[in-house]
């Protein structure tokens, strides 16, 4: 596969480039002899100054007309767009994720802008009544400085959905992303900078340290974070001391329910394959659990399997062939082995699914993926999140005990119903405990700009994509005068309450 020479990439805030505290270097997953590039780091200082270049932004930038910002944000669009053949191999270098993965990636980041600046002016508008009751504006206005952390499977994406709304809202932005993919994410949000106002957005790279000097800087008003558990729980109790409100998109162990009508045709069945392993498996919203009815386990077994052979191919992510790359990293590398390890040990059937190009599956951090079937509720592998290229088939006899067995989780992020029938999917949705359900589909193929996406108990708080995802970053001022002060008399009387 063709590659570049590694690049050298700087962390940058009001506009210009920050001297290094170190650099963070990535090789290439498919090929651990390549090295891909290096970013530069900051210090705590850095951060802070970082977070001081916003502030000092954000008093002009949150009186330019919110048509006027989303003009701008128009104009960072197109230079987003053009990003997109050259950063797009970049990112797959870096991640491991297939190159025409990541050029969608590239392009949805133009999209969003775009979707976001249309209808940020409505939703930021002043709302005012005037009536019987008295006369109520209520403002729609910016946080502030918005603290932006990001993981690594989605990069750019995961940046853009916090980014746009909070730039179209008034606010500025500094954001943090992850050690694992820092590259391409951070010359594209350089190119969208660059397009603003000094100040307005900047990227910044570190450790833990970094990190919590962003989210308990005392002049970053929200916090916006996507990853896992363990992280959410610092980032939250760090923002808690400042009382800093977070909206945070979180893991997710979806389960995927087949009722006993749905289709196993082939077009049906590679979606529910893509659904589960694009990116790998390393995504927070693909199917991680399939619920099958017991009588036709077998049939799903061959369809899936069948499926899974048609339309994945392991490989170097550069070949256009390739639709699995390598995974990020060794750590969950081994960690997604070792469920696998683990159920074959209690007796699991592991069927090897798609084939595999002509490529060294020991230079990369590789693992084929897989289903896993014969497996119980309670094991690893079905209990706890995957993140990566295996999924287990769960078996039911009672329609009612698998929409239990799938609520069955401390997560509720997404989750899917298929059926032949429309109607009895939406029904059995209803009775799901998610964030968002898909209908026939599942992870990417199910998403829409127009559809709020987040999580449910522990995958999180807050919405993105949407109306919703934009109202995220504003807060409301309320004016108020009521009609009996307006005609000169008392509010209320004595000891009475609004509406009595």
């Amino acid at each position: 596969m063709t590659s570049s020479g590694p690049v050298e990439i700087r962390s940058f805030a009001g506009g210009a480039d920050l001297a290094g505290d170190g650099w963070i270097e990535r090789v290439n997953p498919a090929r651990f002899t390549e090295v891909v590039g290096r970013v530069s780091t900051v210090d705590a200082a850095g951060a802070s100054a970082a977070v001081e270049a916003a502030h000092t932004a954000f008093s002009a930038w949150r009186h330019v007309d919110v048509a006027d910002r989303c003009a701008q944000l128009l104009v960072a669009a197109d230079a987003v767009g053009a990003t997109t053949e050259g950063l797009g191999p970049l990112l797959a270098r870096e991640l491991g994720k297939v190159v025409g993965d990541c050029r969608g990636e590239m392009g949805f980041a133009s999209a969003c802008l775009r979707s976001v600046a249309a209808s940020a002016p409505g939703i930021v508008a002043d709302r005012t009544v005037s009536d019987d009751a008295g006369r109520l504006t209520v403002q729609h206005l910016p946080f502030g400085v918005v603290a932006a952390i990001v993981p690594w499977n989605a990069p750019l994406i995961l940046s853009i959905l916090k980014v746009a709304p909070a730039l179209a809202c008034g606010n500025t932005a500094v954001v943090k992303p992850s050690p694992l993919a820092p590259l391409a994410v951070t010359r594209a949000l350089r190119s969208i900078a660059d397009a603003l106002p000094l100040g307005v957005l900047s990227v910044i790279h570190g450790g833990a340290e970094v990190g919590e000097t962003l989210v308990g800087h005392r002049l970053v008003r929200k916090v916006a974070f996507t990853g896992g558990g363990v992280t959410a729980r610092l980032v939250g109790a760090t923002a808690a001391r400042a009382i800093t409100p977070v909206v945070m998109e979180l893991g997710g162990n979806d389960p995927a329910i087949f009722l006993d009508d749905a289709p196993f045709d082939g077009a049906a069945m590679e979606r529910v394959v893509f659904g589960t392993f694009l990116t790998s498996g390393q995504v927070c919203m693909a199917a991680k659990r399939l619920y099958v009815p017991r009588a036709r386990a077998d049939e799903f077994t061959d369809a899936y399997v069948s499926a899974a052979e048609r339309v994945l191919r392991l490989g170097d992510p550069l070949d256009p062939t390739v639709t699995v790359g390598p995974m990020a990293s060794p750590q969950q590398r081994s960690f997604v082995a070792d469920l696998v390890g683990d159920a074959a040990s209690r007796g699991a059937t592991i069927h090897e699914l798609g084939t595999v190009a002509d490529v060294d599956l020991e230079g990369g951090w590789f693992l084929r993926p897989t289903l896993v079937t014969g497996v119980d509720d309670d094991w690893p592998i079905v209990a706890d999140e995957q993140f990566g290229p295996t999924v287990p088939l769960c078996l039911y006899d009672d329609l009612d005990d698998a929409i239990a067995r799938a609520n069955d989780s401390e997560l509720g992020l997404a989750s899917s119903v298929w059926s032949a029938d429309e109607d009895r999917a939406f029904e059995v949705a209803h009775r799901l405990e998610a964030g968002m359900t898909f209908i026939n589909c599942h992870n990417r193929a199910g998403m829409s700009l127009r559809a709020p996406f987040g999580g449910v108990k522990q995958s999180g708080s807050g919405r993105e994509f949407a109306d919703e995802g934009i109202a995220e970053y504003l807060q409301t001022h309320s004016i108020h005068a009521p009609a009996a002060v307006r005609a000169g008399g008392p509010a209320t009387a004595a000891n009475a309450y609004p509406g009595q």
